[in-house]
């Protein structure tokens, strides 16, 4: 960009700040009218304590950023009938019509009246309309917030309230004063209710009501007790319940702040041609289960194939797609079996969750043959949706290895493979790419390559040798995957080969918890480029490129022209001279070579790891609008110990480095354990506060000494401490003295405020404390280890502030990320000596990082 467009651009910003700055709150503040700058709310002469009551009012001040109403100002620059002035300027000013037509033509002239008029448009619709007082809406005001109270108990709460002119006529603030007087408490519970075999219910539960003697009278309670007995009823046979025909009234009459509960429960009623009766509530029963697999197919005038099949009814109209097992296991509700509403939502969740049909339908109607009215048959519809389902995708690629890339996924869904239902995807992706230098020596544009591919095999079933229903039961959602995946890279990194394998099993014990369980869970890696290993890791060759530059080496054995290492040849050949005594170094420098060449043979090397994983999960969250929840994960997983086994009673020996190898390669052994805890808080006006909590630990033993890179942990980057790059921060006090650092432990603990801002744009603040560990590993570097719990104080701290946009179905983040706290400097100097715009990091993500 010119300097002169710069300046152009800097100037426009510049005399934007300046109209905003400039401009009069009140400006479209109509005579006789005053602006709202403040509400104030006092309870019992203080401050509510909860922050909801304060968006009682319906009349609220203009919305503010760092205590500035910039949407106001935005709606301020805007003209009331900008239109209308256009064309009335042109008709007033017929010479500058003239000029204005002498270079442009009169179709450009209105287009520029209406481009006028569009951003005129736009300027109201990005601010915000003056907030004016309004009598009507302060009476609103005050009705709500006596509901509010009433809703807890206060019944005779009196609300007053106060306009308090400014300096300025045209602006006041408004006070409200709210007197809740004596609470009131529930002295009594009585019921009405019509039905025997309903009030014999309920006389089972009583002791278990949600409402209780003595206690404030609280609405919230209320409904929460008819959310109970609605549930209980309708679970426990009562198929015609309804919540609107449960009902609480308080009597206060003759009563000194106490109130008489009675629950009233009367007869079902019923439309019975033109006019309603009521009828008693009857306890219903099951009497016969119909399931149409292909209710697609079903033609009034033709017959459907029926098959009896356990205590179910099957019905065909088709041919058979689907095994007589695999439907019924879906199917939670049975012959003879009261009517219960859970049965009916395990079975819808259920179908929903076998992806092989659309979602369910299912039809309760009273059996004609029963002469009591009891009897209930259930009609589960089901339409099957395609056997085939074939998607594709293009998109750009980008990276600090990769200039432009191009890459292509596909997947293929096939459903119900051996009619039970199971599901195989088969997905391959694929990716070429152009490298941003040319280290590795190839001619051709586009000289990367990615190809991948995964079969996952899916079967709505645990597929065990033994019988376990009694411990996790089908309406615990039990599935197992067999997956087997293949990957490769060629001219990037080391170019990775992976080949991977797993047997998993998926249960869910409530609406909130779940299980994973890895039985197996195998991966081999293999390089296929080891000696690129100084081209990739930058940090590495420079470290040894220096001492051998202190050597002043000009054999071609070890340097080119230029004085530098070759690679590989000149890189292997230092370092084993280096270390056997050809060459002569210092003890320091032949530490910091024999650091190195630890950590490109651990980095180099081929990985076996064979594992078994166990995960549970407690999530509350329901939808991804809520943002009111808390989720738990423990995860532990073992690696290496089936291998150990294996080799032992095979009489494997071990080779020079006291390691077994299995297909020539040394398998990973060791334990690790994972904890994650997320938690949100939703405050009023959708501003939320969140926190996550993070610790894990790996721990080689056996044939291991550490950790594969693959299985270890890293800090730094947009989902994790935000003012470090990914793999930058860390070990302990090093200061990322590697490319990609990482280690076997990590903590991390990060909180984040957001906030609305205007419209779909959201802001945050945030602050990011943690980092990465080595521990009971190979590691000798005394500053990258944890010894005790005094190396917390090697915890990096990041604070900083985000921008989002929430497109409804994605957020794109910005967040930007200011070194706070960095362990890795002198004791004096790690506060704020990096806090500033040249230190900071620009992170990019999509959607939130907890």
């Amino acid at each position: 960009m010119g300097k002169s467009g710069l300046h152009a651009k800097i100037g426009l910003f510049i005399l934007l700040i300046i109209l905003l700055v400039s401009c009069n709150a009140i400006k479209r503040v109509p005579d006789g009218k005053q602006l709202l700058t403040k509400n104030t709310i006092l309870v019992d002469s203080l401050s509510p304590k909860d922050p909801r009551v304060l968006t009682l009012p319906t009349l609220q001040p203009n919305q503010k950023l760092l205590n500035y109403p910039l949407r106001l100002h935005i709606y301020n620059l805007a003209r009331p009938h900008r239109d209308s002035i256009y064309l009335k300027w042109m008709q007033d000013n017929p010479k500058g019509l003239k000029r204005r037509n002498a270079i442009l033509s009169e179709k450009q002239t209105m287009e520029l009246g209406q481009s006028l008029v569009n951003f005129n448009n736009w300027l109201k619709r990005t601010g915000e309309a003056p907030s004016l007082i309004d009598k009507t809406a302060i009476e609103k005001s005050k009705e709500r917030l006596r509901a509010w109270y009433w809703n807890q108990g206060w019944f005779n709460t009196e609300v007053d309230h106060k306009i308090i002119d400014s300096k300025d006529d045209k602006k006041a603030r408004i006070e409200y004063y709210v007197n809740r007087h004596t609470p009131y408490l529930i002295d009594s519970l009585n019921t009405q209710i019509a039905t025997p075999v309903i009030d014999s219910l309920y006389q089972l539960v009583d002791s278990e009501s949600i409402l209780k003697k003595g206690e404030q009278y609280y609405t919230p309670d209320i409904n929460a007790e008819k959310d109970r007995l609605n549930t209980y009823f309708r679970n426990n046979g009562v198929y015609y319940m309804e919540k609107d025909n449960i009902r609480f009234e308080g009597d206060t009459v003759n009563t000194k702040n106490k109130a008489n509960i009675t629950l009233i429960i009367k007869d079902r009623e019923v439309q019975d041609a033109d006019s309603t009766i009521s009828l008693p509530y009857k306890i219903h029963k099951i009497s016969e289960v119909n399931i149409i697999p292909d209710y697609q197919n079903a033609i009034s005038n033709k017959e459907a194939d029926t098959l009896a099949y356990e205590d179910y009814n099957i019905l065909r109209f088709g041919e058979r797609k689907y095994k007589k097992s695999t439907l019924t296991d879906a199917i939670f509700i049975h012959k003879g079996d009261l009517y219960k509403d859970i049965d009916r939502d395990r079975t819808y969740r259920r179908i929903t969750e076998l992806q092989s049909f659309q979602y369910p339908t299912i039809r309760y109607i009273e059996d004609p043959r029963d002469s009591t009215g009891t009897d209930l048959i259930a009609n589960v519809l089901l339409t099957s949706k395609k056997k085939f389902e074939f998607t594709y995708g293009v998109e750009a690629t980008h990276s600090n290895i990769q200039a432009i890339g191009v890459g292509l996924n596909t997947s293929l869904l096939i459903r119900n493979l051996f009619r039970g239902s199971e599901l195989l995807d088969i997905s391959f992706r694929g990716n070429i790419g152009a490298s941003t230098n040319a280290a590795n020596g190839d001619s051709r544009f586009f000289d990367l390559q990615e190809l991948g591919a995964d079969a996952k095999l899916s079967f709505p079933r645990l597929f065990l040798p033994f019988n376990v229903d009694n411990l996790i039961p089908k309406y615990m959602s039990p599935s197992t995957n067999f997956s087997l995946g293949y990957f490769s890279q060629t001219n990037i990194g080391l170019d990775k080969q992976s080949l991977n394998g797993a047997l998993t099993y998926n249960w869910r014990q409530t609406e909130i918890k779940s299980t994973r369980l890895d039985l197996i869970n195998a991966q081999y890696v293999r390089n296929l480029d080891p000696g690129n290993f100084f081209n990739v890791y930058q940090s590495s060759y420079s470290s040894i490129n220096d001492i051998a530059s202190d050597l002043n080496l000009t054999d071609p054995i070890y340097v080119n022209d230029s004085g530098n290492l070759t690679i590989p040849d000149g890189t292997t050949a230092f370092i084993n001279n280096s270390l056997n005594g050809s060459l002569s170094v210092s003890d320091d420098q032949r530490e910091q070579i024999r650091n190195v060449r630890e950590r490109r043979d651990r980095l180099s090397q081929n990985n076996l790891i064979v594992s078994t994983s166990y995960s549970w999960t407690r999530n509350n969250r329901e939808g991804i609008y809520d943002d009111d929840f808390s989720r738990f994960n423990f995860r532990i997983e073992g690696a290496g110990n089936v291998l150990s086994g294996i080799s032992s009673l095979a009489g494997i020996d071990k080779n020079e480095n006291n390691r077994r190898r299995v297909f020539g390669v040394e398998y990973s052994q060791y334990v690790k354990t994972e904890i994650d805890y997320i938690k949100h808080w939703q405050y009023v006006n959708n501003h939320v506060f969140a926190i996550r909590a993070f610790g894990g630990i790996a721990i080689p033993y056996g044939n291991s000494d550490n950790i594969p890179f693959i299985r270890s942990f890293f800090a730094g980057g947009p989902n994790d401490n935000r003012a470090w790059q990914a793999y930058e921060l860390g070990p302990g006090k090093t200061g990322g003295l590697n490319d990609f650092n990482e280690a076997n432990m990590k903590i991390a603990l990060n909180a984040e405020y957001r906030f609305p801002i205007s419209g779909a744009f959201k802001g945050a603040v945030f602050a990011d404390i943690g980092n990465i560990y080595n521990v009971l590993d190979s590691e000798e570097d005394p500053d990258a280890i944890f010894n005790d719990i005094s190396d917390l104080e090697y915890l990096a701290l990041g604070t900083g502030a985000g921008l989002r946009y929430d497109f409804g179905f994605f957020v794109l983040r910005f967040d930007m990320g200011f070194k706070t706290y960095n362990p890795a400097l002198e004791e004096d100097r790690r506060w704020f000596k990096e806090f500033k715009i040249s230190k900071s990091v620009l992170n990019v993500g999509i959607n939130y990082p907890f």
